[in-house]
Formats: structure tokens, sequence, C-alpha cells
């Protein structure tokens, strides 16, 4: 609302009394949380960000200002008496969002289990319950605070009344009231009965808006004074101000009956009585149980940091709480042959390391913990060394004992994302034989955007359980201590709860997976055989030409200048380049451009999809673009890269990640390859430094358009089945198909748009969105998809059907059965349901082409071990579609030959599977 009144910035600010009466408008806080972001779902797709956004802000609340006295206050169901004063009162408003309408209920038990009094009384709204509790309280010399975003409740502002919108943390006195609305409390009611309010459908008088209500009032103390003198209108300073007089005799009932309805009652009859609103004791079982519900899991954290729950609440999560009252510190002989006997004998048993870093290639072993059943786990430490600390068993000697059961190819081992612990095992000559299973995985497969997948959040999620934190006993920050430095009454219950809680995921993820043996066989055919396949990659690594790099950051460096003054020629002035509220200043209010996004804070957007459709019609966009890819070119690469090589090795070994990416698709961390630009002249000259040793070369293997070869399988379309069975170039059949001229006819533009259409549709792109790629018409675009779906039928009912089948089941599977959930397919919100129904078209295509890759790199993993001689090829890295290797010069076509063929039968299609080929002495030569 606009305050034509003068703000003063000197006011003192106003201060809430100690241990006030809270009184929150529910309703009101329930539908901004829907409209505001985050937009949140549970693994299940049940909406929770409208809870979330509601509890967070009662839990500010209460953190803040401490009551022992407070309400939480929804509508109830229905109508009101309003209704019966007016039949057009909110008549018009949309019905409520089911979405949303489902998040009532579990927020309800939410807020009772926090211990909070709820109210919700028929026939009237929140807001006369509150206005009737608020006076009440004032009578009896309490103080209330109001926590709503609704201007109505200004009219309850007095000495013991104040506002507070705990979602900006504003608070609103008597003074704050005539400063942000220009009229006193007493006369909001008279304010808004003037102006009306559509959305609440109260009337108002005809042409009478903001300004003109305001002016009135100041004017005018009142309505009651307006009646009894009309005319007194007539000689106020606004527009319209002359026919006022006519007005207001005219439409005086309209007025007075929008009066009673903006009238907060404060007489409902009530039950309760402000000093009965006492905050009670939370119900912590409830609590775990509806946060586990809605996967509010630091919440949940909080909770189960206080202790253990009711028997109840531990049978829900697991046969038993977990408790340290059966780990063992393992630091002699005897009590390690008896874990070892143990071990040997159990059939399957959880496995961890405890190191001195997160980075494999330079970690050293600390100890490893053990857990054969649930509740009983071991910890061997073998290399804490701060001063004191207690005599150890040798860590060789340990290691030499265990290696026959690390090693053993029955599948026994169970861990907790064991790339890592294996690599840790390789610096001592160890190779993790047969894993039976890693719980990080096991979640993934299970449900790959169910939550997060490290074992911390897997056990709050499926154990009801908080483990140890690390920073609980190595401290924060610069002072935090490495493992070795951590005295062991610390370090063992840590390390051995880490083992017991391994075990118990295993033991419910496993039981879930298998229930499904799709799901088991991407477990335990995909994912667990890749594993060590990703360890040899890593250990490996790959060879890079530093001082090259360092010449490109050189040269960077002098187009990122240019660039700059290119941009500050056009702006007319200098600004930072990477500032995005100096970049909104230039492009939106300096150049006028026009705004194509806002932020979720109402600024003019600059992100990257924004700035693309800008540089099609104006130069400082396409500037500040690629001032910014090869700003994060060279930070990321050309700078970075040769701080990353190992000392060890003088090779830099990347992290692949199984478990990050939704599809199945494999990711790479320090440093991501996956985002080295290839169709930029920058990027490729980074791959340039992406060398071969002295006497090897670099051979690439790359799918040629492997998702469109795997839309024409699951489509099984006639047309697109034909084409690739014969081997024709696909964009070149399709703009022969949509254009309809013949193969040989088909001009490079044609080439170019019917590439796009490929391409779009397997993403699921609108025909709006071809136009903006293509920059032509949206009906020219709309014709080609027409056309594309009249010549490929096949095409267009696979993606009904997977629409269907989606909305149905809530996921999508690939070929393999990999399954990728859709919790927003149902979404009543248009924009993440048509979201969600571009991945269930897309995954199946993404998702099996990430299992095509995975099955080649097992089958080249196993060609290798089994067939080649040492110092002959290793295959060095992996990037969306290709994998990458170094062979002796002397065996390059050898390999190439029987690789690439590997490769291409790594699945079974309806049309070939085709593998390209390129050698060179650097990457990009390879390609």
């Amino acid at each position: 609302m606009a305050d034509s009144s003068p703000k003063s910035s000197r006011r003192t600010p106003p201060q809430v009394p100690e241990n006030p009466f809270i009184l929150v408008d529910g309703s009101s806080y329930l539908f901004r949380a829907f409209y505001a972001p985050p937009h949140l779902t549970n693994s299940s797709g049940e909406p929770t960000g409208a809870i979330y956004g509601v509890v967070n802000m009662l839990r500010s609340l209460l953190k803040k200002y401490k009551p022992s006295h407070m309400a939480v206050v929804f509508d109830a169901k229905g109508k009101t008496f309003r209704n019966e004063i007016y039949d057009e009162y909110k008549a018009h408003r949309p019905p409520m969002p089911e979405d949303l309408r489902q998040q009532i209920e579990p927020l309800h038990k939410i807020v009772k289990a926090l211990g909070l009094p709820l109210l919700c009384i028929d026939n009237v709204e929140a807001d006369d319950v509150i206005g009737t509790l608020a006076q009440q309280a004032g009578d009896e010399g309490r103080f209330t605070l109001i926590s709503t975003g609704d201007k109505d409740m200004a009219q309850l502002v007095n000495d013991h009344v104040m506002l507070i919108n705990t979602m900006t943390d504003t608070l609103l006195d008597y003074d704050g009231v005539i400063e942000k609305y220009g009229v006193k409390p007493e006369q909001i009611i008279d304010f808004l009965s003037l102006m009306g309010d559509s959305s609440d459908g109260i009337p108002g008088m005809p042409k009478v808006g903001e300004k003109t209500a305001l002016a009135m009032l100041q004017g005018v103390e009142s309505i009651d004074a307006m009646l009894a003198n009309p005319d007194a209108l007539a000689e106020l300073d606004f527009r319209g101000a002359k026919t006022m007089p006519a007005k207001l005799r005219e439409h005086k009932d309209i007025l007075l009956m929008s009066r009673e309805l903006a009238t907060i009652k404060l007489d409902v009859e009530l039950t309760t009585k402000p000093d009965e609103l006492t905050i009670g004791p939370a119900n912590r079982d409830e609590l775990i149980e509806l946060y586990k519900q809605c996967e509010f899991r630091r919440w949940l954290a909080e909770v189960l940091e206080e202790g253990p729950v009711t028997n109840q609440a531990s049978q829900q999560t697991d046969d038993t709480p977990v408790s340290h009252e059966h780990y063992e510190t393992v630091t002699d002989k005897k009590s390690f042959e008896a874990w070892k006997t143990a071990l040997e004998k159990a059939s399957s048993y959880a496995f961890d390391t405890e190191t001195t870093s997160l980075n494999y290639m330079e970690a050293e072993l600390v100890g490893l913990s053990f857990a054969i059943k649930p509740g009983h786990a071991c910890y061997i430490p073998v290399g804490h060394d701060y001063p004191g600390a207690p005599e150890q068993l040798d860590r060789d000697w340990v290691l030499a004992q265990l290696k026959p059961l690390l090693e053993s190819t029955s599948a026994k081992v169970i861990g907790q994302n064991l790339k890592y612990d294996s690599h840790i095992l390789r610096r001592y000559g160890i190779r993790l034989g047969a894993i039976h299973n890693d719980t990080m995985l096991a979640s993934y497969v299970y449900n790959s955007v169910g939550s997060r997948h490290d074992m911390d959040s897997l056990s709050l999620q499926y154990l009801g359980h908080k483990p140890i934190g690390f920073e609980d006993i190595a401290g924060k920050g610069a002072k935090q201590l490495t493992f070795n430095q951590i005295g062991l009454e610390q370090a063992a219950p840590y390390a051995a709860e880490d083992a017991d809680v391994t075990l118990r995921l295993h033991n419910k993820l496993w039981k879930v997976v298998s229930a499904e043996q799709a799901l088991l066989n991407v477990l335990t055919k995909i994912e667990l055989p890749l594993l060590p396949v990703l360890v040899d990659m890593e250990q490996r690594g790959v060879q890079i030409d530093a001082p090259l790099l360092a010449r490109q950051s050189h040269e960077i460096a002098k187009e990122l200048q240019q660039l700059e003054k290119a941009a500050y020629d056009i702006a007319g002035e200098e600004f930072n380049l990477g500032s995005p509220k100096q970049l909104q200043t230039i492009l939106f209010e300096k150049l006028q451009l026009p705004i194509r996004k806002k932020t979720p804070k109402g600024a003019p957007s600059t992100a990257e999809d924004v700035l693309q459709e800008l540089a099609l019609d104006y130069p400082l966009p396409d500037v500040i673009m690629r001032h910014r890819g090869l700003s994060k070119l060279k930070s990321t690469y050309t700078d970075k890269l040769p701080k990353m090589v190992n000392p060890r090795t003088n090779r830099i070994h990347t992290s692949y990640h199984q478990a990050v990416t939704a599809t199945g698709r494999l990711s790479s961390s320090d440093p991501n390859l996956q985002n080295i630009p290839i169709r930029t002249e920058a990027g490729r000259r980074v791959r340039q430094a992406f060398t071969a040793p002295a006497g090897y070369k670099i051979l690439a293997i790359d799918y040629s358009q492997i998702e469109l070869r795997i839309m024409a399988h699951l489509s099984q379309d006639p047309a697109l089945v034909e084409a690739f069975s014969k081997g024709r170039d696909i964009h070149k059949a399709t703009a022969s198909e949509v254009f309809g001229v013949p193969l040989d006819h088909v001009s490079s533009e044609q080439r170019r748009r019917a590439k796009a259409v490929n391409f779009g549709l397997i993403y699921g792109m609108s025909a709006f969105g071809l136009a903006r790629q293509l920059d032509i018409p949206r009906h020219e675009a709309q014709d080609y998809v027409d056309k594309y779906f009249d010549r490929f039928p096949g095409v267009l009912k696979y993606m009904e059907d997977t629409r269907s089948q989606a909305k149905r089941d809530g996921y999508v599977e690939t070929i393999y059965g990999r399954r990728l959930q859709l919790p927003e397919i149902k979404s009543q919100n248009g924009m993440r349901r048509k979201g969600a129904e571009r991945a269930a078209i897309n995954a199946p295509m993404q998702g099996t082409a990430a299992d095509i890759i995975k099955r080649a790199m097992i089958a080249v993993a196993k060609y290798l071990n089994e067939n080649v001689h040492a110092q002959e090829v290793w295959m060095i890295m992996q990037v969306h579609d290709e994998l990458v290797f170094e062979v002796r010069e002397d065996k390059v076509a050898e390999y190439q030959q029987k690789l690439v063929e590997i490769m291409e039968q790594a699945a079974e299609l309806k049309v070939p599977l085709i593998a390209e080929a390129g050698v060179g002495n650097n990457w990009d030569e390879a390609h």
C-alpha cells in the first residue's frame, strides 16, 4: 500500500515488552508461505513448502520472544456471519489450490505437537478470534503481539497491541500504522470501507481508491463525520471532491455495509480465555513422525538431539535404538583376533575407515570400524598420534591381518560411500573385494531425488537417529582437528557408530530395493560393479600441461579486458560486469532494455537465459555473456587446474559421483570435467591441456546421438528406426520429412532447424522455446512440431503414453529399470507440473544413456583386466557420452577397434548403437 505521508527514519523503533501474549494469524501466513519460495515436496510428492514456511515463522517467534501464552488461529471451513450480511463477500476468490489444501492437516498436527494452542472457530474468521482475544488481554492489562501480514489487523493496534510481520520481521505500533498507512489505527476500518477490498469482496465507495480515501480521512476524521456533514468533503483538495457529497449520499448504504464487513469483531463467544492459552510441552514422538513425513531433516535432528524417544517411536524406526553400550575399542591383539574371527564367519559386515583428509589421494588411515549386527561395533585405531595417545595396534600389522578378509571375492562388505574407503585401502596395497552393498548407492537407486544420500541424512530418514557429528568431536573452522588428533574416548564411539548405522541402513535399504527386481538389478549389475572401475580411473588420473594453461590464462585475461572495454563503450560508463545489481541498473534503467523476467525479490533478472534472449537484439548482453563464460573458464580451469596437480603422481585426480544427478548420469568435481565447454574455442583450448604422456596417445570414443537412438528404440517409430538403421544423417532425414524435400536437397539451414527440433523434443521443449532458439515466429515453430509429429507419429504416442504413465505411477523408468521419481507430476501448480512432464519424457532417454555408458565402462574394465598387458591402456575419463583412454602409441589401432566394439555392444537397441573414435596427442585433438 502506498504511503503519502512523509517517513521519518529518526523515530525510535518500537520495542516489544517482555513475555508478550502472541496471537498468530495462521491462515494469513499459510497462504503467504504457499506462494513464496521454496516450493518444497517430500519424496512421496506431497507438498510441504507452506508447512515449512509457517512452522519456520512460529519457531522464529518462539525463539525471539519466548512467550508463555500464545495461540495460532486459523479460519474454520465454511461461510461466516459476513456472508449473511453480503452474499458476494469473498465469493469471487478462486478455490483453494489442492497443493495448499493438502498441507492444512499436517500443519495443524505440527502446531499441536509443538505444544501450541490452536484455535479454529465456526462462523467467524481468524481475525475476529484474534481481535476478541487481544481485546480481552488488553482489558486484563496484558500486552498482545499479533503476528500477521494482513493490513486489516492494523485496526487493532493500540497501547496494548502491536503487529509483527514475522516474514519481514517488521513491527507496527500506533505511530507505525500512521507512518505506513497515513491514517490512525482507529481510522483503518473507515479507510478500508471507503476504498473497498476486491480480494475480500468488500465493495467500498465506487471509484474511491487508496489516495482518495486517504485524502477524505485526513480532511474529515471518519465516515460518521462525513455522513453528518457530506458537504465538508467538497472543500477538500483532491480530484473529484466537488462531486463527493452527492456520491456519499447515493452510496451511503453500500459504505455502511462495507464498514460492517471490514470491522473485526471483538466479542466472539470463546470458551478459552487468554490466560488459559499456555504453551505446553512438545510431543516429541509426534514431532519426530511428522518431521520425518515432511522430511524436515534439520528440525528432526534437533528433536532427536534431546535424547532417546519412546519405545513406540523406536519400534517405528528400527528394532533397537542406536546405543553405544556395546561398542568396543580394539587396542590389543586378543580383542583384534576375536573380531577378525567373527568377521570371517559373518555372512556380511559393515566397514568404514577414518582418515586424516577427505582428499582420497592425500588421506592417511587413522582407524577402521566394523559392525556385524546392530548395536555391536568396534573401532580399531591405528594412527592417533596426539600427545598422550594410548598405545595402538601397528597399522601395517592390522592391514596385513585384514587383507585376505577385505580382498575376499565373496560379497560380504557393506559400506557408505565405499569408493572413498577403497581409495584409502589402495594406498596400503589392498584392493577391496566383492562389495555386497553401498548404502549411499542403494538409497540413490531407490529414489534418486528423495533425499540427500549421505549417512547422516539417511540415518535421520530411515532410522530416526542423529549420528554424532564430525564437528561435535573435531571442532569447526581453522582450529578443527584432523581425526588423528582426536582423543580415542571421542573418536571410538563416533567411528563405531558409523559402522553400526551403516549396517542398520543396509538392513532397511536392501529390503526396499530387493522388493523390486529391476531396482535390485540396477544396484547389483550397474552401480556396485561400477564402483571399483571409478576407483581405478580416479587413481590413474590424467596428465595436464600446466605451462599451456598458464599461457591460456594470460590470453583470457587480455580478452576479458577487451570485453570490459567494449561493455563500457556500449554502456557509456564503467561498471562491475560481475555485479548483478550494477548490471540491472545499466541494462534496465540506463539502456531501458525490456525486462524479461524478475527475481523472487522483484528485481529484473540478469540470469543466463534472460541475457541469451536479450542478446538476439542488443549488443551488451552478448558481451556480458562472453565475459561471464571466459571468467568462469579462467577461474575454474586455466587458473585452477595447475594447482590441482598431485605432487606424488604429477597428474590431476577428479572425483566421480554416482549419487548426485537425478537421472543416473555421473558427475565429477575437483575438477568438474563435465562443464568444460566444447562448443567454444576457449573451451576446446582447455581440452588441449589434457595431454598424453610420451609414447602414448589420447583415444576418445563417443556415442553418436545416443539419446535420439534411444528415442527411436523407445518410441519404435518406423520412420525414425529406418533412418538410423540405414545409417542416414538423422537431422538431414528429419529435415527431409518435416520440410518435404528429397534427402539430397536438404539445405544446411533446414538441417540446422531439424536438429533443433530433434533435440528440443527429447528435452520437452515447447513450440515457444523452439521459436526462441531458432529466432522464428511461434506459429512457424509450431508448424515444424506439428509436421514432425505427423511424420513421426510413434514419437508423439511415446510422449503421450509416458506422460500418462508418469501421472499414474509417479515415476518413469529407463530400459534397465532405473527409476526417476517425479514428485511434482500431479502438482496443482501448472509450471511445476509441466516441468515434471518434461522430465518424464527426457529422463528415460538420459537415464538409459547413463546406464549404457556405465555398462560399457564395466565391460571395458573387465576386458582390460583380463586381457591387457600392464602399461598399455588405461581408461582415464568419462564425460557425458564419451570415454577417454591413454593408449600406448604402437597399440592404438588394436585397442581402438576392440574398445569401440565393446562400447557398441553395451546395449541391444532396435537401432544400431554407434561409437565414434578419435586419436590425438591431447583430448581436443582426439575429438
